[in-house]
């Protein structure tokens, strides 16, 4: 294929018949599926699933992230002309990746919100690909993990936030995007040991086990001794990985619901995200992308591309297998 398919190609959300291959759809037309892969429920034959987690109940402040889904989606038609730079493989022509479309779920009934999100990552998973996910506030990843755990058993977490997400809430009930990885390691969905939290740059009283590597440390170091020293941490155990939008210092995300001056540049995460090529990667989601707050779009477009990284990270460990 080349440029010129543009004549004829649209829509290959619904149209496109092969599972692998890069498209060349007019960027600014056609049916924005995530990277212009096939819209489909049918998993058979797919190495690995995009969907969609519009919800946005347990936001901190700024209210939007159920549109992040949307925005990473229409953001993405800019990336599946070229094999993601710099990684030496072309992922969406050696795997068949989909679009799952988004999960469906009675916004009115916030308490069933959990189990019917882990219910359609468990599908997902039953039809043996692995998910990424467009988020959606960060409390997403909890449902999410219960779904991973149920088939791998306790995970490594590597996790990109201003926040780490740990501070504690024994009440398993609540939906709060705070506590819920203090919950994951309650409930032993992730082992704190091997789990790495980067970027951090809020107080929280306890780690409660989990490894921390802060946003100055970051800076102090750099991208190439940050990924080292989460492949240490992680080693060859099977992993999830999360990345909170608001990892990036505002500069560079401002459209997230929980801005903190201070972080990382959207340089700084793609090196450290290349750095961790090898990990036993599972699946993996990018959350808090609220496009109310950002008129640019730099936030979905940042969104988009940590969504590809995770998933030539994920095919980058199965092509060497």
């Amino acid at each position: 294929m080349a440029l010129e398919d543009a004549k004829t190609q649209v829509d290959q959300a619904f149209t496109r018949t092969d599972p692998r291959g890069l498209s060349y759809e007019n960027a600014f037309g056609g049916a924005p599926s995530f990277l212009r892969r096939r819209y489909t429920k049918d998993l058979a034959g797919y190495d690995l699933a995009v969907t969609g987690v519009p919800f946005d109940q347990a936001v901190t402040n700024r209210t939007g992230t159920r549109l992040g889904p949307r925005a990473i989606r229409e953001a993405s038609t800019l990336q599946p002309y070229d094999p993601p730079y710099g990684w030496g493989f072309d992922p969406l022509g050696e795997f068949a990746i989909a679009d799952y479309g988004d999960l469906a779920f009675d916004y009115a009934k916030v308490a069933e919100f959990p189990e019917t999100l882990t219910a359609h990552i468990r599908s997902i998973l039953d039809q043996g690909a692995a998910s990424v996910v467009l988020g959606g506030d960060h409390y997403i990843s909890f449902p999410i993990l219960k779904a991973y755990a149920e088939k791998f058993g306790p995970l490594s977490l590597v996790h990109f936030d201003a926040h780490s997400d740990t501070w504690q809430d024994d009440d398993m009930s609540r939906i709060d995007h705070g506590t819920m990885f203090y919950k994951a390691i309650k409930l032993g969905l992730i082992d704190p040991a091997t789990s790495v939290q980067v970027g951090i740059r809020t107080v929280n009283d306890s780690a409660w086990g989990m490894n921390i590597i802060d946003a100055p440390e970051v800076h102090e170091v750099g991208p190439k001794a940050t990924a080292a020293k989460i492949r240490e941490i992680v080693g060859d155990r099977p992993c999830y990985l999360t990345f909170d939008i608001d990892c990036l210092d505002p500069a560079f995300a401002p459209g997230t619901g929980t801005p903190v001056w201070g972080g990382l540049s959207s340089a700084q995460a793609a090196a450290i995200l290349r750095g961790i090529a090898g990990i036993d990667l599972k699946g993996g989601d990018v959350v808090e992308v609220s496009p109310p707050f950002d008129t640019t779009g730099a936030t979905a477009i940042a969104g988009a591309h940590v969504a590809m990284e995770i998933i030539a990270l994920w095919c980058w460990t199965r092509r060497k297998a």
